[in-house]
């Protein structure tokens, strides 16, 4: 779904940028420079999320999500499984995202990364806020898709975000202009567009869910 399209790794065992690919060049105001990295979304059962770490089965289900085609022909990261957990090790040293599973009723359904929009790439076209939120969103079972999942999951993790940080204004998304899919998904959990602009890495279709 909501599709980063990062560059594939160099040597097949780590990946060169990943997460750190989308943050900003140029300085951080104090404000965006203070605030931590992203907190764990707050889920109301039968939601949760898991942490994915550099090593384990939730990495190992990362890696094969990514490795389906129609999560490879938006995302760009169908890479090999040490690539992916350096990538994670990045994320996790980093304060600009963090990785999750998503579970519906004891049951992983989907990837998602949580970044802070205001470090990110989208901060050149979208005015946000210090401790604004964005989110990337895989399904990786083809036969999920197509069932009202994403925009469920986007919806919760989305709500779940407003819980867990009161500052935040908005949770932003960033799907692929092309991937109407995406697209649809992130309007039926609430977010709006927002514009079409061209990221260094893609032409994205920026929507936002505001709080309420």
């Amino acid at each position: 779904m909501s599709s980063p399209r990062r560059p594939a790794p160099r040597t097949g065992t780590a990946a060169p940028t990943g997460g750190s690919a989308r943050r900003l060049r140029r300085p951080l105001g104090p404000e965006v420079d203070a605030v931590g990295p992203p907190p764990t979304p707050l889920l109301d059962p039968p939601w949760a999320v898991v942490p994915v770490a550099p090593s384990g089965v939730e990495l190992d289900h990362v890696v094969r999500w990514m490795a389906e085609p129609h999560v490879a022909a938006f995302w760009g990261q169908d890479w090999p499984h040490a690539a992916w957990s350096a990538e994670v090790a990045r994320q996790l040293a980093g304060d600009h995202s963090r990785p999750w599973t998503v579970w519906h009723h004891g049951e992983r359904v989907a990837y998602v990364e949580v970044y802070r929009a205001a470090r990110d790439v989208v901060a050149d076209a979208y005015p946000a806020g210090a401790h604004d939120l964005g989110i990337h969103i895989a399904i990786g079972d083809r036969r999920r898709t197509g069932r009202g999942l994403g925009p469920a999951v986007l919806a919760a993790v989305a709500e779940g975000l407003f819980r867990a940080e009161a500052a935040c204004r908005a949770v932003v998304g960033d799907p692929d202009a092309a991937h109407h899919v995406a697209r649809r998904a992130f309007a039926a959990a609430g977010f709006e567009p927002v514009a079409e602009v061209d990221l260094p890495h893609k032409r994205a279709a920026l929507m936002a869910r505001r709080r309420p």
